[in-house]
């Protein structure tokens, strides 16, 4: 499968929105966070969809200031279902420590829920270490969070050669 990977624009906003919601449910950021956080200047979302089609199969978005920013923060990473276990995730991981590493961050950080296993798998795989873990911090289902942090290296060469 080809993806291509685009800046997410404001017209891509609902799709992400239902993916948020089919995926994370309880833990979905509401609409108004999503719109906040795709249009915050410092941010950097990247939607992926499958090469011709229009449907969205996965997005991931960066936090950090644009310049001399030494530290950055994955804001979320999402996959659709059916997309998954293809390399997409990773993908997208990697071109948003490609976009870090361009604004100067030397580590990244993210929370992800500790009963996650695969997302944790990926993230370790990626270079990722357990640095805290926050008891409770996902509600309503009352799940720790797994905080985690990485060294940002010069991109390697991958499937993500270019993208907007």
């Amino acid at each position: 499968m080809t993806y291509v990977l685009s800046r997410a624009e404001p017209a891509d906003l609902p799709q992400m929105i239902e993916l948020e919601t089919a995926l994370f449910g309880a833990d979905a950021w509401p609409a108004e966070v999503m719109v906040a956080e795709v249009s915050f200047p410092q941010s950097y979302y990247l939607v992926a969809k499958r090469h011709g089609e229009g449907t969205l199969a996965g997005y991931g978005g960066l936090r950090a200031a644009l310049t001399d920013a030494a530290q950055g923060d994955i804001q979320t990473l999402a996959v659709a279902p059916e997309h998954r276990r293809s390399g997409l995730g990773r993908t997208i991981l990697r071109a948003l420590f490609a976009e870090a590493y361009s604004r100067g961050v030397t580590e990244i950080f993210l929370e992800v829920r500790a009963d996650n296993t695969g997302a944790l798998a990926l993230y370790e795989s990626e270079g990722f270490e357990p640095l805290d873990r926050r008891v409770g911090y996902y509600q309503p289902d009352n799940v720790d969070a797994i905080v985690m942090r990485a060294r940002v290296d010069a991109p390697q060469p991958g499937w993500a050669v270019e993208h907007g």
